[in-house]
């Protein structure tokens, strides 16, 4: 059984970040299509933000800070996690200044999201597009260092193959939203706005992709939780022997072209072994007496 854990969060946030996309686009188009006020006179589709500036702008802002407060504990809670061993600890100080990072421009884009909710565009244009791009650029950005992080991850832990899918979906967001941002912008500028506000929904859309990729970072901590009052378990520690663990293992042993310290004590042992209380040569014992 799973339980409760840290891997609600990015449930928790994602979920809340699709439902609240679908109920206004769904909202939206089950009203007639609307044209708002905020919408210049030759568009037809509403962007987010048009729908999110009139009567459910309530929702766009309880929705968005929900989302970013539990996507930035998923952030805080795989930085403690990693910290205490119970997920893939950092190696070196390059991962955690680049965990450091990425929690920090999350951090911004959360802020970002926030603000942008708040100061609609129909009221303060201006302000809302600077708080997008806060929005965009700060989770891109972070997004980065994660995925940097991971890569230096799997390099050292190469036999969990959960950092290399988390890893690769990351990679897959940041390759993603940085094309579809930049035709965006470029549709912006050449007034599609129809073009625009399509690409403006899928970005939101495969955000939450990225959202739900930490419930696969934050799993594994399930299976490091103490149990009836025993010590935590360490991620990648245990009974079974990583093959990685065993091969550095047998490096290390036969290093400089001696033999491990197991077959020289047993070489020993051959040259003189005890038997009964006596050391006998050539490893033989004598047979043990019924007397």
């Amino acid at each position: 059984m799973w339980g409760i854990s840290y891997w609600v969060f990015p449930l928790i946030s994602g979920l809340c970040w699709l439902g609240m996309l679908l109920g206004m686009l769904i909202h939206w188009a089950t009203i007639g299509k609307p044209h708002y006020a905020s919408m210049e006179p030759a568009q037809k589709i509403a962007y987010i933000s048009d729908v999110g500036a009139q009567s459910l702008k309530p929702l766009f802002i309880a929705g968005s800070c929900v989302t970013t407060i539990f996507l930035d504990l998923s952030f805080l809670s795989e930085r403690w996690l990693r910290h205490r061993g119970r997920l893939a600890a950092n190696t070196s100080a390059l991962q955690k200044w680049l965990a450091g990072l990425g929690i920090l421009f999350a951090a911004i884009g959360t802020a970002g999201l926030i603000l942008l909710s708040i100061f609609d565009t129909l009221r303060h244009p201006k302000l809302h597009d600077v708080f997008l791009l806060l929005f965009i650029a700060g989770y891109v950005i972070s997004a980065i260092f994660i995925c940097w992080e991971y890569q230096r991850l799997g390099i050292h832990f190469r036999q969990h193959r959960i950092l290399r899918i988390s890893f690769w979906i990351k990679l897959a967001f940041i390759l993603i939203e940085v094309v579809l941002a930049i035709a965006f912008g470029v549709c912006n500028f050449r007034d599609k706005w129809d073009e625009a506000a399509v690409l403006e929904w899928a970005i939101a859309f495969i955000f939450t992709f990225y959202v739900f990729s930490f419930f696969i970072d934050l799993i594994p901590a399930v299976h490091t939780k103490a149990r009836h009052g025993e010590g935590r378990n360490n991620f990648g520690t245990g009974r079974n022997e990583t093959e990685l663990q065993m091969e550095e293992h047998d490096a290390d042993s036969l290093r400089g072209g001696r033999a491990p310290d197991s077959e020289r004590t047993l070489g020993r042992n051959d040259q003189g072994v005890v038997g009964n209380g006596v050391r006998h040569k050539d490893g033989q014992v004598p047979v043990a007496s019924n007397f």
